[in-house]
């Protein structure tokens, strides 16, 4: 009797043990959380996990996602969004300024995901069609652009690859510094528009502003704050350097305007060319970017 007892203890100690074992595991798994991530505007957008269905209102946005390897989350992308090549394949929503409403709510995303020119009437008639909206505003510092990527892969579910993303951009941004580190700076002015309508460039309170300074550069107009500068204030600074867009004939027309062609820079063929979107997208490029910008600067160094 007494061993039938110890044996039937053994039993009931076991099953105990065993189901608190189990109990134990269960409550090391982790509990499924929400994903918040806070935008430009201190709005706090919650998802109840990653998100499958995208729409892209901005190119540094999409160019983003597709860095991810999230590229198949998108749904909806603007007119503007032509990086990578695979984006033609998904569904136009309109322009940056005026997205089309009716276009976004049948794609039926689980958010749209903006940045600067994003209007806020645009942002009010989405929210009332119950379309969560997330906006990530330009940073005037490079460095916002790893605010915008780790929040863009915090939605998407893809942290590990923002992680290694960012880690590649850092380490392109450390060579490129180290490569012009102790070389003489040239003066450099960037053009973003000229002409009739104006001069428009990178203040020294912008992030391509800052590009240029990491270049290895003196950017001109770095006592500006913004975008608008004048020809007046080109010819007082008298640049070493000129660079501009590669598209539109930029060059071409640039150096044949009247006061442009009078320059120093255009005189001695100091008029450069570059791929601005990957200067004017704050998006995973940008490292890019400067490396491109610190070669023509320095080809010495490289």
């Amino acid at each position: 009797m007494k061993k039938i007892i110890n044996i039937t203890m053994l039993i009931f100690m076991g099953v105990l043990l065993f189901g608190a074992g189990n109990q134990e595991k269960v409550s090391q798994q982790p509990a499924e959380q929400t994903i918040s991530v806070t935008d430009s505007f201190n709005r706090t957008i919650t998802l109840d996990k990653p998100a499958v269905r995208i729409v892209s209102v901005a190119p540094s946005i999409t160019e983003t996602v597709f860095a991810l390897g999230k590229g198949n989350l998108l749904v909806g992308r603007t007119d503007y969004c032509d990086y990578p090549p695979e984006v033609s394949s998904v569904q136009s929503i309109g322009s940056l300024m005026e997205p089309n409403i009716e276009k976004i709510a049948d794609l039926n995303p689980d958010i749209v995901i903006a940045s600067t020119h994003f209007k806020k009437e645009t942002l009010e008639k989405l929210e009332k069609l119950s379309i969560k909206v997330l906006i990530l505003k330009e940073d005037k510092s490079f460095d916002g652009v790893y605010t915008t990527i780790s929040d863009i892969a915090k939605i998407t579910g893809a942290e590990k690859e923002g992680r290694t993303l960012i880690a590649r951009m850092k380490k392109t941004v450390k060579d490129v510094e180290q490569a012009v580190k102790g070389k003489k700076r040239l003066k450099v002015y960037y053009v973003i528009g000229f002409g009739e309508r104006g001069d428009y460039t990178a203040g020294g309170n912008t992030f391509i502003g800052q590009m240029i300074t990491m270049a290895g550069g003196i950017n001109i107009a770095a006592a500006v704050k913004g975008w608008t500068f004048s020809l007046e204030k080109i010819i007082e600074s008298d640049p070493d350097i000129i660079i501009c867009s590669k598209y539109w004939n930029t060059k071409k027309n640039f150096i044949k305007a009247n006061g442009y062609k009078e320059l120093r820079a255009v005189k001695e063929n100091k008029v450069f060319e570059i791929d601005n979107n990957m200067l004017d997208r704050q998006g995973p490029r940008l490292a890019d970017g400067l490396e491109a910008l610190a070669k023509i600067i320095h080809p010495e160094s490289f």
